[in-house]
């Protein structure tokens, strides 16, 4: 089944979960995230960042709606990082049911203006947004971007952004990154933060750059009230190392002779996270 995000997450604080928001490039991705939720009994978010729809196109879309919709676990088509108006009415042209609009890196009343326009169109169709407040870092490794230093999200402003937007989640920047961590990085997570945000806030909080973090520290992210974590790097290094394993021995030029392992490792990153977001047979609660 096809829902909007606020739909999905309805439950996460009260039954202590969160959901993966899994970035797809292609059809193999969203094979990987959709036979694994459904294996798995777990809601999912299949998440697709600007770049990444440019490279798959509108059309790619209607199978995307066609394959969720005739599941029997609730999912959720999730524009990442949209970074304009432009980027939203596209994605909702396209059938999205989520779009998220990123003004984090301008003025604060900018990015309250512009996030409030967002919601203004989405939920006009009943596309529910998710706004940000702070800044993700990056790590060099993934072409969702970030900035060299972090900007914690200020508790204060979080509640009064949340109040004066109407959005339906809200991404915070605790100290998590983009992309895989070079050896040497370490995050830090202010777990403070999140626990006074979650205080002032009755919405759903997202954690981005959820790739290669201390599960411990995710898993306690969970319980703090974050009910949305982004994967991206974890899922697609898993698929393309296994890519690069069978291209490195085999002949081979047919995708479906290919493709299959590489799926399979994918897949298996996908059931890891959602055993660590505790999603594994929620999707009964829908």
């Amino acid at each position: 089944m096809l829902v909007s995000m606020q739909e999905l997450l309805k439950y996460t604080r009260q039954h202590h979960f969160a959901v993966g928001a899994f970035n797809v490039a292609d059809s193999c991705f969203v094979r990987a995230v959709v036979e694994e939720a459904e294996a798995a009994n777990a809601p999912a978010i299949i998440s697709i960042h600007p770049s990444e729809h440019d490279f798959v196109g509108d059309a790619f879309f209607a199978y995307v709606r066609e394959i969720t919709l005739r599941s029997p676990v609730p999912f959720v088509i999730h524009l990442d990082h949209g970074a304009s108006i432009e980027h939203v009415q596209r994605a909702i042209q396209c059938g999205f049911t989520s779009v998220m609009i990123d003004g984090s890196l301008l003025p604060y009343e900018e990015n309250v203006a512009l996030t409030r326009e967002a919601v203004r169109l989405a939920h006009a169709v009943g596309v529910s947004v998710e706004g940000e407040l702070g800044t993700i870092g990056q790590t060099g490794t993934s072409v969702e971007g970030g900035v060299s230093k972090v900007t914690y999200t200020d508790p204060a402003q979080a509640e009064d952004f949340v109040n004066r937007t109407g959005v339906d989640t809200l991404a915070v920047a605790i100290g998590t990154a983009h992309g895989i961590y070079p050896k040497g990085m370490q995050p830090q997570l202010q777990m403070h933060i999140l626990k006074d945000i979650a205080g002032r806030t009755s919405i759903p909080l997202v954690l981005h750059g959820g790739s290669a973090n201390p599960d411990a520290e995710i898993a306690e992210s969970v319980t703090l009230g974050v009910g949305k974590v982004n994967i991206s790097s974890d899922m697609k290094y898993a698929y393309f190392q296994k890519v690069r394993e069978i291209l490195g021995k085999e002949t081979w030029w047919d995708p479906n002779v290919i493709y299959p392992e590489p799926i399979k490792a994918a897949r298996e990153v996908i059931r890891y996270k959602m055993k660590l977001f505790n999603s594994v047979d929620k999707a009964s609660l829908y």
